[in-house]
Order: C-alpha cells, then sequence, then structure tokens
C-alpha cells in the first residue's frame, strides 16, 4: 500500500507540487495574526530550516545517483510545502502593510512565482530554480525578522536585512557545493545570476517605495470632521456615509466650511519594543497645476506592542476645496496607507455623528 502511494506521487509529482504549495497558504492563513508572535516565528524558522537542508539533500541525492525512490519524492513536497508557507505568509503580512496601490507588484511577483512553479518539474531545472527562491525568501523574510530583533526600521535596517539574507545563502551555497561539487558548479552561475536579480528587485522595490513597509500595517484609518480623545478610546466626528464609501471603500466626500479644520486618524501597528515616527502628510490636487500640492506635514512617534496598533491624529484647516489625500508615511518617506477624499464646499457645516474609533 505504502509503495503504490509513492509510485502514485511519483506519478503526479507536478500537480502535487502545487497543492502543497497551495496547503501552505492554507495553514499560513489560520495560524498567522501577527508578525512578532512566537508562533509565527517558529513557523518563518521551521520553513527556513525545511528549505536548507531538503534542497541540498536532494541535490546529493540526484548528484550521487542514490536509489532512495521515497526521498526523491517526499523531499520536493518539503520544498513546496515550506515554500508555499512563505509566499502566504508574506501575502498576508505584506497585504496587511500597506494599500494594495503600494503593494501589487510585490504581490503580483508572488502569484508569478507559483504559476511558474507548475513548469520547473525536472530537477536540473528546479535546483536553479528552488535556491533562487529559497533565497528570494530569505530576504522578504529578513526584511521584517531584523526590525523585530533591532527594534528599528530604516534604510540602515532594510540594508542590514540583505546582508544577513545574503551571508545565510552563502552558508547555503557552500553546502550545495560541498555536497556534489560537479553538479553544483556546472548551475552556480545561474544560480548566482538569480539571486543577483532578486537582490536588485528587491532594492528597486524598496527604493521606489513599493515595498511595503513591513513590520508596520495601519489596520485602521480614515478622514474625520474631528477627532477627540477620551481616557480609553478615540472619538470621530463623521457625516452619515453612503453606501459606496460604506461598504466598497471609495473615497468619501466631506462637506467642510472652508477655514474649518478637518482630521486624519490613523491606528498603526508596529511590534513590540519597536519605536519609529509617523509622518502625516496632507496634499491638495492643484487643477490648474496639474500636481499634488504639500499642504502640511505633522509628525508624531509611536511606540509598538498594541494589538489594534498605535493611535494618533493630525488636524489641518481647509483653504481649498477638491481633491485631498493624507499619506500615512515612515519617517523616511515609505507609504503604509492612503486616505484618499474630496472637500466639498458648504457655506454651514453638516449635521455629524459621534463614533468610536478602533
Amino acid at each position: 500500500m505504502l509503495r503504490k502511494t509513492f509510485l502514485w506521487m511519483q506519478t503526479y509529482e507536478r500537480h502535487l507540487s502545487a497543492v502543497a504549495m497551495i496547503a501552505g497558504f492554507i495553514s499560513d492563513n489560520l495560524l498567522f495574526r501577527r508578525v512578532d508572535l512566537l508562533q509565527t516565528q517558529v513557523l518563518f524558522a521551521v520553513y527556513a530550516v525545511a528549505c536548507f537542508i531538503a534542497i541540498p539533500l536532494l541535490h546529493w541525492l540526484e548528484a550521487h545517483r542514490v536509489n532512495a525512490p521515497r526521498s526523491r519524492t517526499v523531499l520536493p513536497f518539503v520544498t513546496q510545502f515550506a515554500l508555499g508557507g512563505f509566499w502566504s505568509g508574506f501575502v498576508i503580512f505584506y497585504g496587511r502593510s500597506a494599500d494594495l496601490g503600494a503593494s501589487w507588484p510585490f504581490i503580483l511577483f508572488l502569484f508569478a512565482i507559483l504559476v511558474a512553479n507548475e513548469y520547473f518539474h525536472h530537477y536540473h531545472d528546479r535546483l536553479v530554480f528552488t535556491s533562487v527562491l529559497f533565497f528570494f525568501a530569505l530576504y522578504s523574510y529578513a526584511i521584517f525578522e531584523v526590525p523585530l530583533l533591532t527594534g528599528t526600521i530604516g534604510t540602515g535596517t532594510f540594508l542590514l536585512s540583505g546582508l544577513v539574507a545574503v551571508g545565510v545563502f552563502t552558508l547555503f551555497t557552500m553546502l550545495l557545493r560541498v555536497l556534489a561539487r560537479e553538479r553544483f558548479l556546472a548551475d552556480v552561475w545561474r544560480i548566482r545570476v538569480g539571486a543577483l536579480v532578486v537582490l536588485a528587485l528587491m532594492n528597486l522595490f524598496y527604493f521606489t517605495n513599493i515595498l511595503p513597509p513591513l513590520p508596520l500595517s495601519a489596520p485602521s484609518a480614515g478622514i474625520y470632521h474631528s477627532v477627540i480623545r477620551i481616557p480609553g478610546a478615540y472619538l470621530g466626528m463623521t457625516e452619515p456615509e453612503p453606501w459606496p464609501v460604506r461598504y466598497l471603500g471609495l473615497p468619501p466626500t466631506l462637506h467642510v466650511v472652508l477655514g474649518e479644520p478637518l482630521s486624519a486618524y490613523s491606528s498603526v501597528f508596529a511590534p513590540t519594543a519597536l519605536t519609529t515616527t509617523i509622518v502625516h502628510q496632507w496634499e491638495w490636487y492643484d487643477p490648474t497645476a496639474k500636481q499634488w500640492v504639500v499642504k502640511a506635514t505633522i509628525t508624531y512617534p509611536i511606540v509598538g506592542g498594541r494589538d489594534g496598533g498605535y493611535r494618533g491624529y493630525s488636524t489641518v484647516l481647509m483653504d481649498e476645496a477638491g481633491q485631498w489625500r493624507v499619506n500615512i508615511e515612515t519617517i523616511d518617506g515609505r507609504l503604509i496607507s492612503q486616505l484618499p477624499f474630496t472637500a466639498d464646499s458648504v457655506a454651514s457645516a453638516p449635521a455629524e455623528t459621534t463614533i468610536t474609533l478602533k
């Protein structure tokens, strides 16, 4: 019975690899809640160790033509499940860290990897492919793991993350070389070029503000006529919202008397022990110049640890009607969330309701 199972797995190896990756997606969606929780860190560490061992071991079996059909069947599934776990975790946490407009290239990259996995079923290609994927996973993991360990974010921390990923991947390639030198040397340049492409892409994503600023995220944010802080809570004064705004997330229209204020509220999650500065940049679209004009830049410090995020707000007087947006950013200009809205000039203030903000 067991032999028949392994023969069946060998026959449908390419399709089962995709199933293994999807299984990793499902398990992580059930288990991942916060990036700094112990169970999250343990899972990512297990995925990294699994790839670090399974890929070189399968490489050794193939290079030495070892007759171990069970191991040669199981090890690819271990690798695919671990990589699937990485991708699902990245989709979850990077997706939470920014709006879709900022993170879609990264998510598209993950989707392309999942699709490409279907076509790299010959082992010679898989060594290069899975090795490069492993480097991508290491780099993406280090980007939010290093800030957790250092309690800092910014360009210096990002560059340190790259050094950590390169260091671990260097040890991985050294292991590949020790286990099967000739086979590794035949593929080493393709592995290095692939890793270099990943390194260049990740830096391009970071320095063009495409890469979301993990481990930060904004679980709650909005524009209100005013925000009031009371013991244990924040209250927002708002107009009744039409259903497209409430249920579809379309930009709201706020009716305001010019010269009166509006407030931008944000709750920014940061891991425990991480302190940083949040920026609210208020911009108005100038229809004559056809460009966004910065009207105000307001900063405030935050401390990590609260499940719902560190709450804060900024207030600006409305001196122009039209299209506005508030960019919620890190101190180095990386976008966490964006709040677009329209300010409609009216002669008298509209009726307002009070809500408790998350």
